[in-house]
């Protein structure tokens, strides 16, 4: 293949380096995008993929970092995110950045609409909207308000709203963390699909599977630096090979090797029925029963919108529904949970899926992350020791290996792993004898998933009990001695860990 022309470059980062206090975040990172291409970027959490992108988009303006970013072949001096923009380059972050109370429209054009005297023309906005719309293949009226859409319609209202900027250079930060198996497919395939077309899209994501489909080439980064780049164009690479240089070794085991040992039945459910929140008529969960051993991790599986999520919050402390009716027995005993500080009490943790906005308090610090749900125990005549919420905190910081500068650095700052970590340390230090963990390693990389797992399976070997819920078949064959597979709120069946596959429970799922 003929090496490509300097001017085939739409994007190039020289020797960038960005640090913050007490961290160098990026040492020197370089690589190029050459047009019309999709560039995957993979990394552990903490790699500094996210900062990198930060840096080319202005998010990090010129003067906080040393190095250069070159677009079209011009060094750039961004200022802001809308410098970046004039210069046809758009960045989604993972965390979407669309108001819930407009419409399609209206989101697609806040911030870059025209006016006239200071009046916007909203009904030619409408009639713009609709082709870029139809070139995502979004099908929704463009009068929608975006809280009446799933997340992964979302996902195109983002990269519509991107189009209409007369973007050519698109940076996609975890497009896929967030949606179903279907609705990532879909997105892949847009992308492809607008890469013919000639836009050029940088992709992060932890799901290498995705990045191997999709990329024309594929950049490691680890530890703030650029560790290799390959085209996959001219060069056969395996997950096996980003792995490797995401980790600096081999992971040829993806799961740690675990010895079970399972005793009695510690927390049952029978008959569980939850009511939606607002149709109080429509049950979410139906009926559902099972069982938890003591040293078991139990794994529940489904399609999205199965119900499993909801049977868990539910479970805990009511934290989901308008009703919920049925029989819980913990340790023998009949109990219910009023609230989950009652649940606390009573030795049920719970970690949610969406860390964010339901297991973390972004705009306070490691330290009271980690003991806000235990302060009773770490007070003395209703003032907290922070001696012992210190050490409590540096415990925990040591034992999960949090990679944080100080336990006083906010939670916000964190990688996706290490927050994960933070939420697990809270659950941990409350000291609950079963830990209802849903999704635990939704969007961290692989290398923060086999800590995560490691971290459950020293639970389990200790006594505790685990229930997971997670959407990955793999994670759960991989770490599940058991595994209840869930469809329409309903309990499908249960499979031992020696009999279960991808192809039985789906079937399961879906009979």
């Amino acid at each position: 293949m003929e090496a490509p022309k300097q001017n085939d470059y739409i994007l190039e980062v020289q020797n960038v380096t960005k640090e913050f206090p007490g961290v160098k975040a990026l040492d020197e990172v370089s690589f190029r995008v050459r047009r019309g291409e999709i560039h995957g970027i993979c990394g552990e959490n903490g790699a500094g993929k996210s900062t990198l992108m930060g840096v080319v988009s202005g998010v990090h303006p010129v003067g906080s970092y040393t190095g250069k970013v070159l677009i079209h072949g011009q060094e750039t001096h961004f200022k802001s995110v809308r410098d970046s923009e004039k210069m046809g380059l758009t960045i989604m972050h993972q965390e979407l950045a669309l108001s819930p109370y407009l419409s399609i429209y209206e989101n697609m054009f806040l911030g870059h609409s025209r006016n006239r005297f200071g009046i916007i023309d909203w009904d030619a906005l409408l009639e713009k909207s609709r082709p870029f719309l139809k070139r995502v293949g979004l099908r929704d009226r463009p009068e929608t308000i975006v809280s009446k859409m799933g997340v992964g319609k979302q996902q195109l209202v983002e990269i519509a709203r991107a189009l209409s900027k007369n973007t050519e250079l698109l940076i996609l930060d975890e497009p896929t963390a967030s949606l179903n198996d279907e609705e990532s497919e879909k997105l892949l395939d847009l992308i492809m699909e607008l890469r013919k077309e000639g836009l050029t899209c940088v992709i992060i994501s932890h799901k290498l599977n995705e990045v191997l489909k999709v990329a024309d080439s594929i950049t490691v980064m680890r530890d703030g630096k650029s560790i290799q780049t390959w085209d996959t164009r001219t060069e056969e690479v395996t997950r096996a090979m980003i792995i490797k240089g995401m980790v600096g070794r081999d992971m040829k085991n993806m799961y740690p090797e675990k010895t079970p040992d399972i005793g009695d039945v510690v927390f049952e459910v029978r008959n569980w029925t939850v009511h939606h929140p607002e149709y109080h008529n429509m049950k979410v969960v139906d009926n559902a029963s099972f069982t938890l051993r003591r040293g078991e991790i139990l794994a529940f599986c489904g399609p999205m919108g199965a119900g499993r999520t909801e049977l868990m919050m539910s479970i805990f402390g009511k934290s989901y529904g308008s009703k919920s009716e049925g029989e819980i027995y913990h340790h023998s005993e009949a109990v219910q949970f009023a609230s989950p500080r009652d649940a606390i009490a009573k030795g049920i943790g719970y970690v949610s899926e969406d860390r964010k906005s339901l297991g973390l308090i972004l705009i306070q610090d490691v330290k009271t992350n980690i003991s806000n749900s235990s302060l009773k125990k770490l007070s003395r005549f209703g003032v907290v020791d922070s001696y012992k919420e210190v050490a409590a905190a540096e415990r925990y910081r040591a034992s999960l290996n949090i990679k944080t500068p100080t336990i006083t650095q906010m939670v916000r700052n964190l990688s996706g792993g290490n927050q994960q970590k933070v939420v697990l340390s809270r659950c941990l230090l409350a000291e609950p004898d079963i830990f209802i963990v849903d999704e635990p390693t939704r969007g961290i990389d692989v290398g923060a998933k086999f800590e995560i797992y490691t971290i459950l399976n020293q639970l389990a070997a200790t006594g505790k009990s685990i229930i997971m819920v997670t959407s990955e078949l793999p994670e759960a064959i991989g770490m599940a001695d058991r595994i209840y597979v869930m469809n329409e709120g309903e309990i499908k069946g249960c499979l031992d860990r020696d009999e279960a596959t991808q192809e039985k429970i789906m079937h399961m799922a879906l009979s």
